[in-house]
């Protein structure tokens, strides 16, 4: 009598067992494409960082070419040069730079040059603007003119266009490996999804005869690719964290490289990992399972 309410020996086995086999070699696939998601947005969100900051530093800066004239000699001419500017509203400060810094900075073009002190290098001058009040360089122009001064200013305006136009690229780049990871995840899933049913073919057969509707029976197949995907995707983001945090602590202060800076927070940025994997394979398991049975009837 007591098997005869032993509840659990008569409830009826569920459509889908709770675990399959396969499970664990699928886990494996998604869990590494969310890794590889999370890191491709960490190095978006790092490169991004990286060219705001030299795209920022640049502009409130400036430099000034100095070439001397006649008799004077390049120190003097920088040095005059440096003080004109520093008059100029908008010019927080102006300096001549030593000549050994303008050696080294030409150096890298020339190569190993003997004499390249007999060189007639030009003196520079570093300018720092007010980021609220400018000056243009048509300003800074007049004002070396109106001194007599033979000077190019140089405002970096051509290397903050390559810097925003590269980070541009980075951004399109990243958000188009993180579709076509998206869209693998999902092509698994839905692979996942026709082998399920078709290893079920007869049960459906007979959940239709008995009068279940498709959409029932793509709900699921839906929620447990959805459950699967969401694990995978807390393992594919567990992994990228740790990946992060040692690229951080092995880097510094500025990160693995000064290219890429990973910040701490930066690692928040794999939380939705888990939520968008199982949302892409809730998509594809339902729209695939909802257009197997429906080839069925």
């Amino acid at each position: 009598m007591s098997e005869m309410f032993d509840l659990p020996r008569w409830r009826p086995a569920p459509f889908l067992p709770e675990s399959d086999a396969r499970d664990g070699a699928l886990i494996f696939v998604v869990a590494v494409l969310c890794f590889l998601a999370c890191m491709t947005a960490l190095g978006v969100i790092a490169a991004d960082r990286a060219a705001r900051g030299w795209a920022d530093q640049l502009v409130g800066e400036a430099t000034v070419i100095v070439r001397p004239k006649g008799a004077e000699s390049p120190d003097s001419a920088a040095a005059r040069a440096a003080e004109t500017l520093a008059g100029v509203e908008g010019v927080t400060e102006a300096r001549a730079l030593e000549r050994e810094k303008a050696y080294e900075l030409i150096k890298p073009w020339l190569g190993d040059v003997a004499d390249l002190e007999d060189l007639p290098v030009p003196r520079l001058v570093a300018v720092e603007l007010d980021r609220k009040a400018q000056p243009t360089v048509a300003t800074l122009d007049a004002a070396l003119k109106a001194q007599g001064l033979d000077a190019t200013v140089d405002d970096h305006s051509l290397w903050i266009k390559d810097i925003t136009r590269s980070a541009g690229v980075a951004r399109w780049i990243g958000a188009s490996i993180f579709l076509l990871i998206a869209g693998a995840a999902a092509a698994v899933i839905a692979f996942a999804t026709r082998a399920g049913l078709a290893a079920r073919r007869d049960v459906v057969e007979v959940l239709h005869l008995a009068g279940a509707e498709h959409v029932l029976i793509a709900k699921l197949f839906q929620a447990r690719f959805a459950r699967i995907a969401a694990t995978a995707g807390v393992f594919g983001a567990v992994a990228a964290v740790l990946m992060g945090a040692a690229l951080r602590l092995i880097g510094g202060g500025e990160g693995l490289t000064p290219v890429l800076p990973v910040a701490w927070y930066d690692l928040l940025a794999v939380v939705p990992c888990p939520l968008l994997a199982a949302l892409v394979a809730s998509v594809a398991a339902r729209f695939t399972a909802s257009g197997i049975i429906r080839e069925m009837e």
